[in-house]
């Protein structure tokens, strides 16, 4: 089992309960906008929760008064005539970073205050498995508003949460969206107080570690694979999936306790 890990630099990782990990983005200086150096913190962040089976649910948070901003301008505008090579490998990190998002085997919470924009705020946020949103929380495009097109899986995201309409709206006109207008569009799971906000996105995180860590991780591949798909290419791995599930022990004690009328206990086995 991994210890806390990350205590300082763009992005801090550490373990809650043992088994939940709490993924922060730390450059609340810079509403923890994206540059090179914290998308690939991030990534190693969600590599290394990858790679700890003891971890059954990850929580994703800023630090500071926003979620994530976006982009840091103020970085991009300093590479001057360089700006599409830094361009191209920052966006490289966060592809990689939200593709390794949807194959995590744990689900992943984002827990949104504050500003959720860009590519890498509303990205991480439509490529998370359960989103708590904080009542403060706004969100917003802003690609196309500096010249830019949406990245980080967005164009695909986005339209399967809220519908072609409302993603092109989204995306083409740059909306700020409250998160009561992001709630009403299916884009966040949940809406609570601002104070209430991490403890919520942590009972959630709880409850899902207390849960089935085979049949989550299946779940999610299953989810996350129909993106896109058809009925007919999807039945035969839901199938495949289902009969595999049946012969892990989970499998058993969860009927074993449904039956007994006691609480479950899984092994992940």
């Amino acid at each position: 089992m991994i210890e806390p890990v990350v205590t300082d630099g763009p992005v801090v990782l550490d373990l809650h309960d043992g088994d939940v990990a709490h993924v922060r983005l730390n450059r609340p200086e810079a509403s923890n906008g994206m540059n090179v150096p914290l998308l690939r913190a991030l990534h190693e962040a969600v590599l290394t929760c990858h790679g700890d089976r003891h971890i059954r649910a990850v929580v994703l948070s800023g630090e500071g008064r926003n979620f994530c901003a976006g982009g840091d301008v103020k970085a991009f505008a300093a590479q001057g005539d360089e700006l599409p090579d830094y361009l191209r490998e920052a966006t490289a990190w966060l592809q990689i970073v939200v593709s390794a998002m949807a194959q995590l085997r744990p689900p992943v919470i984002v827990a949104v205050h504050g500003f959720a924009a860009g590519g890498g705020g509303l990205g991480l946020v439509c490529a998370a498995d359960l989103v708590v949103a904080a009542e403060s929380a706004k969100f917003m495009s802003g690609a196309v508003r500096v010249g830019m097109a949406p990245d980080a899986g967005v164009s695909v995201t986005l339209t399967q949460l809220v519908g072609l309409r409302k993603a092109m709206e989204i995306l083409l006109t740059n909306p700020t969206l409250t998160a009561a207008e992001a709630l009403e569009v299916g884009l966040v799971t949940r809406v609570v107080p601002d104070d209430d906000m991490l403890g919520v996105a942590f009972e959630i995180a709880r409850g899902l570690a207390s849960s089935a860590p085979l049949a989550l991780a299946a779940t999610k591949r299953l989810v996350w694979a129909g993106l896109g798909g058809s009925l007919d290419a999807q039945l035969p791995d839901e199938a495949r999936t289902v009969a595999e599930l049946s012969g892990t022990a989970d499998a058993r004690e969860g009927l074993s306790a449904v039956i007994e009328r006691r609480p479950r206990e899984f092994t992940g086995s």
